[in-house]
């Protein structure tokens, strides 16, 4: 029985990814890649913040025996609709104010690569810039951050809500570590399939991936908003 409860906390975690406001945190994080495998690891790793906060927050929680405050719980998830949309703002403003296009350029050896970049403050014209350059290899740590935050507030605190019904606060916190793994996941899944659409405009024109990059920041602040009014009379009901 505890076995097949932590089955189904996987699945219940590769659904929660699927959630809107997860989905536009993860877009607009990378809505300047343009393949699939760094898309993904940005889900991948929006999915693990979310996992580590859920963990340090449940466990802490189940350990105790205690739950957190409604007010609290509203007030994270206004936080969390705050930085929808300074996330949405912030794509808008890449938008507006980089010089960002398309197109094929060379890497030491002569390699041939396609992606986007920009030409930002570069006071060199376009046709004398040098596009050869080696790309360095990074890890997503603002997405982790933001999953993170993630992590603190939603419909996540409906699972320690189901892990404090298990007979013990371990098998709780194994069904958190579970439903975080599937959700981790799933949303690695998700950006995969949210990087096809990016990555054909990216090959295709560059006006059609800036629209497609204001789509995603104007639907990330909508989420945002909609957030903020739906918890800010219950956040502030105590001030």
């Amino acid at each position: 029985m505890l076995f097949s409860t932590l089955g189904l906390g996987f699945l219940i975690g590769m659904q929660h990814a699927t959630e809107a406001d997860h989905v536009a945190a993860v877009s607009s994080l990378a809505s300047r890649r343009s393949g699939v495998r760094a898309i993904s690891m940005h889900g991948l790793f929006w999915g693990i913040g979310h996992t580590l906060t859920l963990l340090l927050v449940g466990g802490t929680c189940l350990v105790l025996r205690t739950s957190m405050p409604d007010n609290v719980a509203a007030q994270l998830e206004f936080a969390v609709g705050m930085m929808l949309i300074g996330l949405g703002l912030h794509v808008l403003y890449r938008v507006w104010t980089d010089k960002i296009h398309f197109h094929s350029h060379s890497h030491g050896g002569g390699r041939q690569h396609f992606h986007a970049h920009s030409h930002k403050a570069d006071p060199t014209p376009h046709a004398q810039s040098n596009h050869a350059h080696v790309h360095a290899e990074k890890l997503p740590w603002r997405t982790l951050i933001v999953g993170l935050v993630h992590g603190m507030a939603g419909s996540a605190a409906l699972v320690v809500l189901t892990a404090a019904t298990l007979q013990s606060p371990w098998w709780g916190i194994a069904y958190i570590v579970t439903f975080g793994t599937g959700t981790a996941i799933g949303m690695a899944v998700l950006s995969a399939i949210i990087a096809a659409p990016i990555t054909l405009t990216a090959r295709s024109l560059t006006f059609a991936n800036r629209s497609l990059q204001v789509v995603i920041g104007l639907a990330t602040c909508a989420i945002g908003i909609r957030i903020l009014l739906e918890t800010s009379p219950q956040a502030f009901a105590a001030l």
